[in-house]
C-alpha cells in the first residue's frame, strides 16, 4: 500500500493508565521492552506503507523525541493538537499532512487515509482490508471489526449481509458474543473534509453513526486477534498477547 498514508491517533491523555504509566503518553507505554506505538508502526511497515502521520497531543514532544522522522523506511510526520480535539477533530486538523498531494488548486479532492487507534492492536490483514475498500465507490469509509466473547466493555457493531454498518450499540446496551470496532479505519478524503472544525469531535460517537445513516460506512469483519491497553488490567495482558504472537 505505498500510496496510502497512515495516521495513528496518539494524542490521548491515558487517564485510566496513570496508575501504571504516569510519566509518558500511553502510546509510549512499554510492552516487552518496546513502546506500544512501535507495534503499530511495525504493522504499517509490514503492510507496505511509506508515510505515516502521528496525531499527537498530550506530551507530544516525547513521541517525536522517541521516533523522530523515520521508522523502518517510512517517513514520519506529526500533527499536534493545540488542545484536545477528539479522534475526529485530530484527523480533520491533520488534513494538509494526510493529503499533501491533493490540496493544490485544480487538483481533485481524492485520497484515502488508513487510521489506527494508538491504544489498540488488531492483527488484521491490512492489504486485504485495503483491497476490500477499493471495491467501494469513492466517498466511503471502512472499519475493521473483530469478534469477542463479550462486547459489554466495548459496545457492539451491527452490520448487514452486504457489510454496510447499520448501528452501534453503546457499552450499556451491548453484551454477549459479537463484533466490535477494532480501531482500524480506511476513510476517503471527502468524508474527512466533512468533520466539523473548531471543536472537539468524536469519530466513534459522532461521525460513524452519521456515516452509517448515509450508508457510506462498511464493515470488514476480520479474524485477527485484538488487544487494547486502555486500562491497567488490559495493559498487563499485553506482554502475554505479544509473546503468543512471537511464538
Amino acid at each position: 500500500m505505498p500510496t496510502t498514508t497512515g495516521a495513528i491517533l496518539a494524542g490521548g491523555l491515558g487517564t485510566r493508565l496513570r496508575t501504571v504509566v504516569a510519566d509518558r503518553p500511553k502510546v509510549l507505554a512499554e510492552v516487552l521492552g518496546k513502546p506500544f506505538l512501535a507495534r503499530l508502526l511495525d504493522q504499517l511497515a509490514d503492510a507496505g506503507l511509506k508515510r505515516v502521520v502521528l496525531l499527537t497531543g498530550y506530551r507530544s514532544e516525547q513521541v517525536e523525541e522517541s521516533f523522530g522522522r523515520e521508522y523502518r523506511g517510512m517517513s514520519l510526520d506529526y500533527s499536534v493538537e493545540p488542545a484536545p480535539l477528539g479522534t475526529a477533530g485530530a484527523l480533520r486538523l491533520a488534513m494538509p499532512k494526510l493529503f499533501p498531494s491533493t490540496i493544490s488548486v485544480g487538483r481533485p479532492a481524492s485520497g484515502t487515509v488508513l487510521v489506527m487507534n494508538g491504544d489498540s492492536y488488531c492483527s488484521a490483514d491490512l492489504r486485504r482490508f485495503r483491497a476490500s475498500h477499493e471495491n467501494l465507490p469513492p466517498g466511503h469509509a471502512s472499519l475493521v471489526l473483530t469478534e469477542v466473547p463479550d462486547t459489554s466493555r466495548f459496545g457492539k457493531v451491527e452490520f448487514a449481509a452486504d457489510d454496510r454498518v447499520e448501528r452501534f450499540l453503546e457499552k450499556q446496551e451491548a453484551g454477549g458474543k459479537g463484533w466490535i470496532n477494532a480501531g482500524i479505519y480506511l476513510i476517503d478524503r471527502p468524508l474527512v473534509e466533512q468533520i466539523p472544525t473548531g471543536r472537539a469531535v468524536s469519530i466513534e460517537r459522532e461521525m460513524f453513526p452519521a456515516w452509517s445513516q448515509r450508508q457510506v460506512l462498511h464493515a470488514f469483519p476480520g479474524a485477527g486477534s485484538f488487544l487494547d491497553i486502555g486500562t491497567p488490567e488490559s495493559y498487563r495482558a499485553a506482554e502475554a498477547f505479544f509473546s503468543r504472537r512471537a511464538a
